[in-house]
């Protein structure tokens, strides 16, 4: 009986030997590769937390203004301007003391825009009857971008 003690480099020659990893050039162009890529998507992943807040400001305001609607319905106006959004989750104790204010509150607690900053009310409103807003990023009136104003009027 014979062995086969033959290696394979033996059988495939030294071409076999010399193809065992990768070239340098090789190794660059898949990095060169890989930056461009990134280039291309980290700008666009970068805005998405900030997209994701005027977003979230847009729902807690969407859902502020279904409260103060409900709060309308019940009593015939909006809270007043010293009365506030606390109106909505507290009975007013100053006048006009609403009449029809439903137990337990039309809001379970009043949410912070997601800056962290109060949300602001106007009554009247300079863009509606009432307008529920965040300041936005800066925390300031106007701005532009992820610092401009977010509204019940948008």
């Amino acid at each position: 009986m014979q062995m086969w003690t033959t290696r394979r480099s033996e059988i495939m020659g030294p071409r076999a030997r010399r193809q065992r990893g990768f070239t340098l050039i090789e190794i660059m162009v898949v990095i060169a590769i890989l930056g461009i890529l990134a280039a291309l998507i980290v700008p666009k992943i970068m805005s998405r937390p900030d997209e994701a807040r005027r977003v979230a400001a847009k729902q807690d305001i969407g859902t502020v203004m279904q409260a103060m609607k409900l709060y309308r319905l019940d009593n015939g106006r909006y809270p007043t301007q010293e009365q506030g959004l606390h109106a909505l989750i507290e009975k007013p104790s100053t006048d006009p003391v609403p009449n029809n204010w439903k137990d337990g509150g039309y809001l379970e607690r009043l949410p912070n825009d997601p800056w962290g900053n109060a949300y602001q009310y106007l009554n009247p409103g300079v863009h509606g009857e009432i307008d529920v807003f965040s300041y936005g990023a800066d925390g300031k009136a106007g701005g532009e971008g992820n610092d401009s104003d977010v509204g019940s009027w948008q």
